[in-house]
């Protein structure tokens, strides 16, 4: 049985209506990093969420078809999703956009101000679904350790009787540091956040695995897989966990660039103005030892637009 497991950053897929209207001003003591505004207007009000002080927006119908298209392309039977806003969002994509490619969708409310989640879409049935976003860090206890959850999937074979295997799911804090803030600081305080992520990812999947468990960690990792941040789990001694995505092949080229990436191994292109583009592998898949020997190949879905 050939199974296809993938994981795709949707990139900010939201459902909010947009609204056009001239309002003075926002009123007093108004949300900062995001919440919900009401405004009324007889007979009835409308709700605005924020973040950051501007509004919430739809994704736009164009992106959204192109991501679509790309998903039915690959038709992976099991994919992980990031940056999501709620189930109904989800199920809403799965539904109208995908014609339900996918049977099961799953998603759970994680802890992130921007509402965006993980999720799981699949064609194969799933069992137990269990959400890490209460986690917490010796470091900080105070706090969830996760800002967009870990979701741990159970994959099961069609007539329900056995796992095949268990997904876990993640987007680890990024790089972005709010203009107000010391950007050597704030990157710091991103970098360590990602640490303690990652070393809570290898706590959890230690406790809730044996040497011979059949297991995959995937998601966004904001960071290369030899990073020092993440390396809790990437580089664990004692998981021994295998990079599936060490030489993928390409479903298509890159766009020409100067210099071109040194090898197919990433998803994630920066270029700091006047400098060479940087490329690095942000989205990850790491197998378990008992399930790395069953790989039958690898890919990245390559898109050839730059931004």
């Amino acid at each position: 049985m050939e199974i296809t497991v993938g994981t795709f950053n949707l990139n900010n897929l939201f459902s909010r209506y947009n609204f056009e209207a001239e309002i003075d001003a926002l009123p007093a003591g108004g949300p900062d990093l995001g919440g919900t505004v009401e405004y009324k207007f007889a007979p009835g009000s409308i709700r605005l969420r924020t973040y950051l002080g501007r509004l919430v927006k739809a994704k736009d119908p164009t992106a959204t078809q192109k991501i679509t298209d790309r998903i039915r392309t690959m038709s992976a039977d099991v994919l992980a999703v990031q940056e999501v806003e709620d189930i109904d969002t989800l199920r809403q994509f799965n539904r109208d956009w995908l014609n339900n490619l996918y049977p099961y969708v799953t998603l759970i409310e994680g802890n992130d101000p921007r509402l965006i989640d993980v999720g799981v879409l699949s064609k194969l049935p799933v069992g137990g679904v269990t959400s890490w976003q209460h986690a917490r860090h010796a470091a900080d206890p105070a706090q969830p350790v996760f800002g967009r959850d870990l979701i741990e999937v159970e994959i099961l074979n069609d007539a329900r009787t056995k796992k095949l295997f268990t997904l876990f799911n993640t987007h680890l804090k990024s790089h972005f540091v709010d203009f107000r803030t010391d950007p050597v600081v704030g990157a710091q305080a991103n970098n360590e956040r990602r640490r303690r992520q990652a070393e809570t990812i290898a706590a959890i999947v230690k406790a809730r695995t044996r040497p011979d468990s059949v297991y995959i960690i995937t998601g966004d990792m904001n960071d290369p897989p030899e990073s020092e941040f993440i390396a809790a789990f990437a580089a664990s001694a004692e998981l021994k966990l295998v990079n599936a995505l060490t030489n993928p092949a390409e479903t298509r080229p890159p766009k020409t660039d100067d210099p071109m990436p040194a090898s197919s191994a990433w998803t994630h292109r920066f270029k700091p103005s006047g400098q060479p583009a940087n490329y690095e592998l942000f989205d990850h898949l790491w197998l378990s030892p008992a399930l790395a020997g069953k790989q039958a190949g690898a890919w990245i879905d390559r898109r050839t637009v730059h931004g």
